[in-house]
């Protein structure tokens, strides 16, 4: 029996190998295609909003050189202006390296970062639109930069974190970070109460002594939740959503008209979802590997507040992979091309075979050497 207790024991640890959590992303292009990344072990082009609801098939975008997206909370970022994606704490073995996605070359590079008391482990982020530069609220309750400069291909030599200042936060703030008209907007920030907002002025690397109020109708709350930007097709972002941890709603400030306005809360409820948005369009990625969107129309409350969360299609096959890669495989260069604008669009599950079964089929491997050793064959 105590044989047989080790080998059950021995079994689930060999299972439990085999299965390695992944942490794939969602971003946008320059042209706001969506791109799926780390899904599966590969990357896809999901294309323009238009066709998210309806298309079954997404472009295999997968290359050499990309991150094995296997990461703690691995985060990714559109740098507008040169058509390219940022990718932090997406290589476990290389937490200080960012990867960088050319979307136009369809090409990545690795640029190493110098840290100094700036954490990976835990940090909230945006990527100031105009600046190319990172801010970023760290663990130890300090505000750090780093400048990427005009980077859509990595340098030789290593850029470091700035330590900017320590905001004038309590200590426990946890935050909740907005990029709009080149200000960092924080919410949920001390007892500021619903419909305001703490703001750091980048071109001027300032904290706003008062606190930004916007009133009217619509109020988001104080408290906990996530944030993105919406972008535009040219200039600065104006608005961005709010979804608070309660998923009351979600919120959409915009800070020229100092307004709020609403949209229906996610469909899926789960606190440990990321958002993008694009121009007209909120993207959710939950915790699980699925990915939904919901239209937004700028300045349209009527159009917004009947607005349905949809599931992106052409992702659903890669939902039962999305965050079950093995490291043996996510990183490899085997049978991965490059691909363009006029590649044949391929279903996922045409690409990864039939996505449960290497899991499965490693474990087995896995059982088997157990066994032997073990001595049953």
């Amino acid at each position: 029996m105590l044989r047989l207790a080790s080998l059950v024991s021995l079994l689930f640890l060999t299972l439990s190998q085999t299965l390695v959590s992944g942490s794939p992303c969602v971003s946008f292009d320059a042209n706001f295609n969506l791109l799926a990344l780390g899904f599966g072990g590969k990357d896809w082009n999901v294309g323009t909003q238009d066709v998210w609801a309806t298309a079954t098939t997404a472009t295999d975008i997968t290359t050499t050189g990309r991150p094995p997206f296997d990461g703690t909370g691995t985060t990714c970022y559109l740098a507008q202006f040169f058509n390219a994606v940022y990718v932090l704490n997406g290589d476990a073995k290389n937490p200080n390296s960012i990867y960088i996605y050319d979307a136009g070359a369809k090409s990545w590079s690795t640029q190493v970062t110098t840290p100094g008391s700036f954490s990976y482990s835990s940090f909230d982020a945006i990527l100031d639109h105009d600046t190319n530069v990172f801010y970023a609220l760290s663990t130890n309750g300090s505000l750090y930069n780093l400048d990427m400069g005009t980077m859509k291909t990595a340098n030789s030599t290593a850029i470091a974190w700035n330590n900017v200042q320590q905001p004038p936060f309590p200590a426990n703030y946890k935050p909740v970070m907005a990029l709009a008209q080149n200000h960092i907007h924080f919410l949920d920030v001390g007892t500021d109460g619903p419909g305001n907002a703490r703001i750091f002025v980048i071109h001027y690397s300032y904290f706003q002594p008062e606190v930004q109020s916007y009133p009217g109708s619509k109020t988001f709350p104080a408290t906990h939740g996530q944030a993105t930007s919406f972008f535009n097709q040219t200039g600065v972002q104006q608005e961005f959503a709010f979804i608070p941890d309660d998923f009351s709603s979600t919120y959409v400030i915009n800070v020229e008209n100092n307004s709020t306005r609403t949209l229906p809360p996610p469909t899926v409820q789960d606190t440990k979802s990321s958002y993008v948005a694009g121009i007209t369009s909120l993207v959710q990625l939950d915790s699980a590997g699925s990915v939904f969107f919901v239209p937004y129309t700028p300045g349209d409350d009527t159009v917004n507040v009947n607005a349905a969360w949809s599931s992106v299609k052409s992702l659903v096959g890669l939902v039962s992979t999305a965050n079950l890669q093995s490291n043996s495989t996510s990183n490899s260069t085997s049978g991965n091309q490059t691909s363009n604008s006029n590649s044949t669009n391929s279903t996922p599950s045409d690409h990864d075979g039939a996505p449960s079964s290497y899991p499965v089929t490693s474990g087995l491997v896995g059982l088997a050497v157990l066994f032997a050793i073990l001595g049953f064959f």
